[in-house]
């Protein structure tokens, strides 16, 4: 049946802010579904709430609506549009939840609006927990046995018949939030607890552990007329009882028998017919390593997280087919348009393997639980490519951004026997290297398969790799070992080490001995048929598919996975660099390894090297494509810390070279300039011992703010208060040494304000100021950031746009910078220049209406601001307001401190638009999922530096009608403030105290500030995380509050007595009309 022509205009539902558990993977999809409707011709309007990615570009809709993603926003641009259709099932579990509730609540029939793709009917069999069993008994699909619970109480009498342990699976969540194994009646009554609060339907499903099974994933696609295919089969290394994005996965499945394989297909293929899914499709098997039985754990009725890695490792764009399928299109109707010559009928074949090893945050969290479970915490992934799984594994580890070149960490060296057991044993996110580990201590494989349950091939493979290094180590610069080396993925690096030589020298030697790298095509379908995809993998054998034209070439570096600090943003901006690229005219080159991205699809730029963004493998895809240079400015910090390496070897870097990178990145370097600039900064000093920095504290004074030099989203950046603290943070945060300098700066209190500029090197253009709610000292990508700035004079923003101008120039900038300053006492310091993107060009760029990263790149290719008809100095400012909200995702972050600091924590991000700054924050705030009440009662709890600015919040409170509660010290000053106040007992005071009454409900909104400096007073902290794990917002910023409190009162009316009649004082009081 081909495409319907009943349909004129189609409504996208997006996914929302990126957290853990729905990234950037389903704005991939989205995008491409997008991108496909307008291809057919239909009229596309789109609603999401991110302004940070490429989906919500105005290039990639015919309309988009960039709103929070509500029944009641979403009804509004219904009635507005009046769409024909509406597809949900591409923007992961908020589009699908929001589609069900749109049915359910009679808008979709009442607005005569049609659910395309999967039926609402088939969507609720698959996610209902209850639907989903029966549907599988009927068809006999063997799933775990298992109960639907509604509280408690349920939860105990099956445990009762099946014993521990169990798995808790929240119905309609994602990522598995509130979901995990318990192993006791505690955990259990905690997990189910906990789960109940974020499923929307209040259920939960009880499952018989069947921890310790292979864990196999299938990703599958079927039309309206029957036809359905397996796109991609995934096994997971890490056995059942890891949530699937938290498991290191590898495609094609390596360990299933053809038996198996066929087995498991039929399964999944048999499921999406019997649930006549129309689109993309996820089903989760468990199997039996002993027994070939295998279970249905669970399936998910739409494109996935898993399809995005489906799609890149396949060559088979999932989304763009499934997007195909809902406006009624058959898979034997369809070509691939990655190979232009196989149907979409046709199942992929892989001759190469596929590795994807997720990125934790753990780094910015060194506090949180790194166990893994159930429960979703990685922010992002790396995919590899290699002929072998060895190859692909060591590609995959150098690309995951964490230090490591190799399958191995330093610190596990110093692991005593039991420590490397207990490693192994309990999955965190260092389990891979902790296994090489043990290799290397002889640890055999029948040992560590009984710690890890991991499946033994998967052992030999890495015990094969560690075999492999004491073999080089034996002898050196052997050809046929270095042959054997690079196929397996070794770097030259870590070859050098082994041979006790140099990189350099190994590398020559390599490059001598005819030893590099080819590049092949991922053609979907194995060699059998001609394909022209330009999207290569590197590995050393003989033949070099990888065509090199004649025609000029610039290669763009992406930025890798996503992680907090380096979010999606930097891909929005590579995906506009390349854009400008192919409109100069030259051909367009993209390096990146992150597979969840609209940067790696098949079709933005001309060639797309899948590699790891290490500086070994881009010097090689530079030197296979001679480029004219290379731009490092919009992938982040990635990209800017491999300009050393490329500038050493020849590389011509454009816009902004190494030596502008780092008179802004070194401290003092930029302090030369600032002071030759006659700018004023913060006064502080580098320093390079913990003694140096005793001494620099005292002589500028507490509190100070001190971090390490060269960071990514404020990595240990933390205010000090005082000389302990700042010997704890020594000890715990940084090794403080030569060759690792800390910055310490002492801390002005002030307001924040943001800068993003554009520089020809001459004319600097100042699309616009952002102003920060919160006051310096939150790290600029956790504030709530405004545009165009509501309580700055002319003069002060007539004074930041001279001295962004002066920095751009001092500097030589050529592209984006990115500035931040703190208003302190009617002066403006600078804080920091980044010379490159920054987090905040999409939502600039979306809010002024300058393509901001596309202009950048035209600049950095020789055109003059000007010539493209942009003069300098600052652009009018927009009417709308709009906030930038940060969302968090601490509920899946167990013992992390969601205290708010000058370290990053959030991991996405919301925008609200509207006429006025409260309207504006209001919606800012509902699509970051903070349900502010209107009524309630409020909790304070409040440092002693704070008390007194937290009386007037209170007082604001008060006269809305909440009720308020307050710890003794806190009740104490308030009362003294004559406002009715219950005191509450905290944590050790006796029951009920604080956190009974959270966890019972009674507490609607806490605002909480840190006693002192960072050291967790651990009452402040159970009280945080305990609001946290029960889903009510908690505000630790006063500035965040009273912007709360600004939006309370402009959509509540309050009631007030009217004034007495006064007879007495107006004797002698002349009447403004008299005597006229």
């Amino acid at each position: 049946m081909p495409r319907r022509d009943d349909l004129n205009k189609i409504l996208v539902i997006g996914s929302g802010p990126i957290v853990i558990g729905q990234a950037a993977e389903f704005d991939y999809a989205g995008t491409q579904a997008c991108q496909a409707l307008k291809e057919e011709g239909y009229y596309v309007i789109l609603v999401n709430s991110n302004p940070a990615t490429i989906m919500t570009d105005t290039a990639i809709a015919d309309k988009v609506y960039i709103e929070p993603l509500t029944v009641e926003f979403l009804e509004k641009v219904i009635r507005l549009e009046k769409p024909d259709g509406l597809l949900a099932t591409l923007g992961g579990q908020t589009g699908l939840n929001l589609a069900v509730q749109l049915a359910e609540q009679g808008v979709l029939e009442r607005e005569q609006v049609q659910l395309l793709g999967t039926r609402i009917e088939a969507i609720k069999q698959a996610e209902d927990r209850e639907l989903f069993r029966q549907l599988m008994n009927e068809i006999g699909e063997p799933i775990p046995n298992s109960t639907i619970v509604h509280s408690s109480e349920e939860a105990e009498q099956f445990v009762k018949t099946v014993g521990f342990p169990v798995i808790v699976r929240p119905a309609y969540t994602l990522g598995g939030t509130g979901g995990g194994i318990a192993h006791d009646l505690d955990s259990l009554r905690e997990i189910v607890s906990s789960g109940l609060k974020y499923s929307p339907v209040n259920q939960c499903l009880i499952e018989q552990s069947i921890a310790g099974f292979k864990e196999v994933e299938y990703e599958v696609i079927r039309d309206g007329a029957g036809t359905c295919i397996t796109v991609c089969n995934m096994e997971n290394v890490d056995p059942v009882g890891i949530h699937t994005g938290d498991s290191i996965v590898v495609a094609p499945s390596q360990t299933l028998t053809d038996r198996e394989h066929q087995m498991l297909r039929s399964s999944a293929l048999k499921i999406i017919s019997a649930l006549q899914i129309e689109g993309g499709c996820n089903v989760q098997f468990a199997l039996d390593p002993n027994s070939s039985q295998y279970y249905v754990i669970e399936v998910n009725p739409r494109v996935s997280r898993s399809s995005a890695l489906a799609s890149k490792a396949t060559g088979y764009p999932i989304a763009k087919m499934a997007a195909k399928i809902a406006v009624g299109y058959q898979l034997t109707e369809l070509k691939n348009p990655v190979t232009g010559q196989t149907m979409a009928s046709f199942e992929p074949a892989l001759d190469y393997v596929v590795t994807k090893i997720p990125r934790w945050p753990f780094d910015k969290f060194a506090s949180a639980n790194r166990k893994l479970g159930t429960q979703m915490k990685s922010t992002g992934e790396v995919m590899a490519i290699g002929r072998t799984l060895e190859e692909s594994l060591l590609k995959a580890v150098r690309s995951l951004e964490i230090g490591a070149y190799h399958l191995e960490l330093e610190h596990l060296r110093s692991l005593s026997a039991e420590q490397l057991e207990k490693k192994c044993k309990q999955a965190d996110d260092e389990r891979l290297f902790a296994i090489a580990e043990a290799f290397r201590r002889d640890i055999d494989v029948e040992m560590v398969f009984r710690w890890t349950q991991i499946d033994p091939f998967f052992l030999h493979k890495i015990k094969g790799l560690v075999q492999f290094e004491s073999t080089l180590q034996r002898m050196p610069f052997d050809t046929a070992l270095l042959r054997k080396a690079k196929q397996l993925g070794f770097t030259d690096r870590k070859i050098a080490q082994l041979w006790q030589s140099t990189e350099e020298a190994v590398r020559e030697y390599r490059v001598k001995e005819g030893i590099k790298p080819v590049y092949k095509m991922v053609d979907t379908c194995a060699a059998q048929f001609e394909a022209d995809t330009p999207y290569y993998y590197s590995t050393y054998e003989v033949e070099n598919e990888a065509r090199v034209t004649s025609s000029k070439k610039i290669v763009v570096l992406g930025s890798g996975p996503i992680r907090i600090g380096q979010g999606i943003e930097f891909d929005y901006s590579s995906v506009h660099a390349v854009w400008a690229i192919k409109e100069a005219g030259y051909e367009a080159i993209i390096i990146n390894n992150n597979p969840e991205t609209v940067s790696t699809d098949f079709n933005t730029s001309d060639k797309l090297y899948f590699e790891p963004l290490y500086i070994e493998d881009v010097l090689n895809v530079i030197e296979q494509e001679q480029p004219v240079g290379v731009i490092v400015q919009f992938g982040g910090q990635t990209a800017i810390n491999l300009t050393e390496g490329l500038t050493k070897a020849g590389v011509p870097i454009l816009g902004t070279d190494l030596e502008q990178i780092d008179n802004a990145e070194n401290r003092e370097k930029f302090e030369r300039l600032l002071n030759r600039l006659n700018i004023p900064q913060p006064p502080g000093q580098t320093v390079t011992s913990v003694e140096e920095a005793v001494k620099v504290c005292h002589t500028l004074g507490f509190p100070v703010l001190v971090r390490p030099s060269y960071v990514l989203g404020g990595r240990a950046m933390e205010i000090v208060y005082n000389e302990q603290e700042l010997l704890t943070y020594m000890e715990q945060a940084v090794k403080v040494s030569p060759d690792h300098p800390v910055l310490i700066d002492r801390y002005l209190f002030g307001k924040e304000l943001e800068v993003d500029a554009i520089s020809d090197g001459e004319n600097v253009l100042i699309p616009g100021i952002m102003e920060h709610i919160e006051r310096a000292g939150v790290h600029s990508g956790d504030s709530i950031a405004v545009y165009p700035p509501q309580t700055l004079s002319e003069e002060i923003k007539k004074k930041v746009v001279e001295m962004t101008t002066q920095l751009a120039r001092g500097l030589k900038m050529k592209g984006l910078l990115n500035i931040q300053f703190v208003l302190h006492e009617g002066q403006i310091y600078v804080l920091e220049v980044n010379p490159r993107a920054s987090r905040t060009v999409p939502f600039l760029s979306k809010v002024t209406g300058i393509p901001m990263a596309n202009v950048a790149t035209k600049v950095i290719l020789g055109a003059s601001l000007p010539h493209l008809g942009y003069e300098g100095g600052y652009w009018p400012e927009e009417k709308l307001v709009s906030v930038k909200v940060p969302v968090f995702s601490f509920a899946k972050l167990r013992r992390v401190d969601i205290h708010l600091g000058p370290e990053m924590k959030s991991t996405g991000e919301v925008m609200g638009r509207d006429v006025n700054l409260e309207k504006a924050l209001y919606k800012g705030f509902l699509a970051a999922g903070m349900n502010i009440p209107a009524q309630g009662t409020v909790l304070f709890t409040i440092a002693d530096k704070d008390k007194k600015e937290a009386v007037r919040l209170a007082q604001r409170f008060h006269r809305l009608g909440f009720h308020l509660l307050a710890t003794s010290g806190t009740a104490v000053h308030l009362q003294q403030n004559q406002l009715p106040v219950t005191k509450v007992n905290k944590v050790n005071e006796g029951s009920p105290d604080i956190l009974d009454l959270i966890r019972q409900g009674h507490v609607s909104f806490i605002i909480n500030t840190l006693t002192k400096g960072k050291a967790p007073e651990r009452d402040g902290f159970r009280i945080r995380r305990e609001a946290v794990e029960n889903g009510v917002v908690v505000v630790t910023s006063l500035d965040t509050a009273a912007a709360m409190l600004d939006v309370l009162e402009s959509i509540s009316f309050t009631a007030l007595p009217m004034p007495t009649q006064n007879l007495t004082h107006g004797k002698g009081v002349t009447p403004v009309y008299a005597h006229q």
